[in-house]
């Protein structure tokens, strides 16, 4: 398995930004020295209760700057709010600041509010984002001029400044549950993920398809399914879960899911899911609340270093993902409890899991 620190920057009481993206710099440092595979950040807009992260590309750059062999990325650059030359042409001088360290993240985008400023079109963001996946890997592999020709854009006969160090070009994820989209990835060798508020059991099918579709292709080795989750681990099960407890309540009650102008965060992210038509997701959205309700459905990873071990083994299994990527700055944790659980997860949950394969 691999292992990714992953974060939504989320806002903390008592810090601003300067502080809040310090203490960022502190976790992925220790994960770094610890042996984790990755780091990824989010990108969000306009919703300062939330996010703290609009500019995943900074984020790298910083990222870069603090560690020594993290693979680092964008989860991700949201496709319909740009053109991909830019999402390619950062991308490109990004992979050569981190020397070769990038992984380049692109998503849809799920929250309106993101569209409206940048005048963007939500109703359809599948398109520009499958479009963009395609025209954004060619921007990116070919050595002289490239012409693309889609349904939405096109280019002729662009020439990129500069080149990505990876070849042909960085690792590409695309976050998504959508058959035909996970259809287009496999085909393009590009990886992918999803988050907690998925049912496992639902999607699962789809994942294998993904798999089998990759190796129809003829992909060389696995692709990586990511899974976000919420992650505390402390000595004892006793201890972690007294911790998780309030951290989940204001988490879901303050942080996460929550807007501007108001409302209760796991209670607009349950309405969120049933306007999609997930009632799956809105049954796991209204008890998110509850630290021991995620954790007893694998829905949270919480406990001892032993006890996430088997949640993880459980949790990847039915899933079919392999690669963790573990949110552990929880609301308003304490530096202290943050950084025990990173090192934890470093020292004791890694090491047990590296050679076990979920597919």
């Amino acid at each position: 398995m691999k292992f990714a620190h992953f974060s939504h920057v989320w806002n903390k009481p008592g810090m601003n930004a300067a502080e809040r993206y310090d203490q960022l710099w502190r976790e992925l440092a220790l994960a770094d020295e610890l042996g984790y595979d990755f780091s990824f950040c989010v990108e969000h807009h306009f919703n300062p209760r939330e996010s703290w992260m609009p500019s995943p590309s900074i984020y790298c750059a910083m990222a870069a700057a603090h560690t020594e062999r993290l693979r680092i990325g964008t989860m991700g650059n949201i496709a319909p709010l740009y053109d991909p030359l830019r999402i390619a042409e950062d991308a490109a001088v990004l992979d050569n600041v981190m020397h070769g360290r990038l992984e380049l993240g692109i998503v849809s985008g799920i929250v309106p509010d993101f569209f409206g400023p940048y005048r963007a079109d939500f109703q359809n963001k599948r398109a520009l984002t499958e479009e963009a996946v395609v025209a954004v890997k060619q921007a990116l592999s070919c050595d002289g001029p490239f012409t693309f020709k889609g349904a939405i854009r096109e280019y002729n006969n662009v020439t990129m400044a500069v080149k990505p160090l990876q070849k042909p070009h960085p690792p590409m994820w695309v976050s998504s549950r959508d058959a035909s989209t996970l259809a287009l990835l496999a085909r393009e060798g590009v990886h992918t993920g999803y988050l907690f508020l998925v049912p496992r059991e639902d999607v699962a099918p789809r994942y294998r398809e993904y798999l089998r579709l990759w190796k129809t292709a003829g992909h060389a080795g696995k692709p990586d399914i990511g899974y976000w989750i919420l992650v505390y681990v402390d000595e004892t099960d006793e201890k972690a879960m007294a911790k998780a407890k309030p951290l989940f309540e204001y988490c879901f009650t303050h942080v996460f899911g929550t807007r501007a102008e108001g409302g209760v965060g796991y209670q607009r992210l349950a309405e969120n899911h049933l306007k999609r038509g997930d009632p799956g997701g809105a049954e796991i959205a209204r008890h998110a609340i509850d630290a021991e309700w995620m954790r007893d459905r694998h829905l949270a990873f919480i406990g001892s270093p032993k006890t996430v071990v088997e949640q993880i083994k459980a949790a990847a299994s039915e899933g079919v993902f392999n690669t963790v990527m573990a949110e552990f700055n929880i609301a308003s944790i304490g530096e202290e409890d943050l950084m025990r659980s990173i090192e934890l997860f470093g020292t004791a949950v890694i090491p047990a899991l590296r050679g076990f394969e979920p597919y």
